[in-house]
């Protein structure tokens, strides 16, 4: 759903209908949630990509879960400035919240700190499924230049129809979209939820209906980074995974706004 008042109706449908946990993934369904939740005590609702549980606000039973998008965002900046040859890369964010931004503004961090020269062009939709924007928008960095494009979320799929067409490395974030054209993904981010899923089922079962903030990450396997070294090559993977483990063990903190 991407209308937050529909959103909103479904919330408390579930919890009414008697679900025993209810999420609502979107940083746009925040609001709502805090609404609804007071109204079921009994119900346990996760929301993400976030931090804030509502305890400020005495709330006690609602998770919140975020991807730490920008240790992978940064990883495909760094793979990105290594492969391109025009030294201009294109983004296709959506709205510029939550993970879709973190993720963004790392992989702007990683391809400066490989080419300080860099220009990482960046355009926002303002929508999570405009397909038909997405593909505009990257049409539009294309024509600017770009060698490289990345974006997020739902409306990428009209982004990587571009790119395919035009013959541009892509590279992803929270899932594997080299189905969708597999001779252009060079790289993907990839999101898992189950370790957060499982401990959010446990802990409601255990009688503990909230209070927790997960994040994923490089370092606890919650984020992993798959590449296609066909299309990248030898040198730019290595560059790559080595800002991988040295994500993973401390060595670099991506910083983000």
């Amino acid at each position: 759903m991407f209308n937050v008042t529909d959103a909103a109706a479904a919330l408390r449908d579930y919890a009414a209908d008697g679900y025993n946990i209810v999420i609502a993934h979107g940083t746009q369904y925040g609001s709502s949630m805090f609404e609804i939740a007071p109204d079921f005590p009994d119900t346990t609702f996760a929301w993400g990509t976030a931090t804030d549980t509502g305890e400020s606000e005495g709330l006690t039973n609602v998770f919140a879960y975020e991807a730490r998008a920008e240790e992978g965002g940064y990883v495909n900046g760094v793979l990105a400035a290594t492969m391109s040859q025009s030294g201009v890369v294109g983004v296709v964010g959506p709205v510029e919240a939550g993970d879709a931004k973190l993720y963004i503004d790392g992989f702007k961090a990683g391809a400066e700190a490989t080419n300080p020269d860099i220009t990482v062009n960046i355009s926002y939709t303002g929508s999570f499924g405009d397909t038909a924007l997405a593909a505009e928008a990257a049409r539009t960095h294309i024509n600017a230049g770009a060698d490289i494009l990345t974006g997020s979320a739902q409306q990428v799929v009209g982004a990587i129809g571009v790119a395919e067409e035009e013959g541009v490395p892509w590279m992803g974030t929270q899932s594997d979209q080299s189905p969708l054209a597999p001779d252009i993904v060079v790289a993907t981010q990839l999101y898992d939820w189950t370790d957060v899923l499982v401990d959010i089922i446990q802990k409601h079962q255990a009688g503990e209906l909230g209070g927790t903030a997960y994040a994923l990450t490089l370092e606890n396997g919650g984020l992993k980074m798959v590449f296609n070294e066909d299309i990248a090559g030898p040198d730019a993977i290595t560059a790559a995974m080595e800002a991988n483990a040295a994500i993973t063990a401390g060595e670099i903190t991506v910083e983000v706004e």
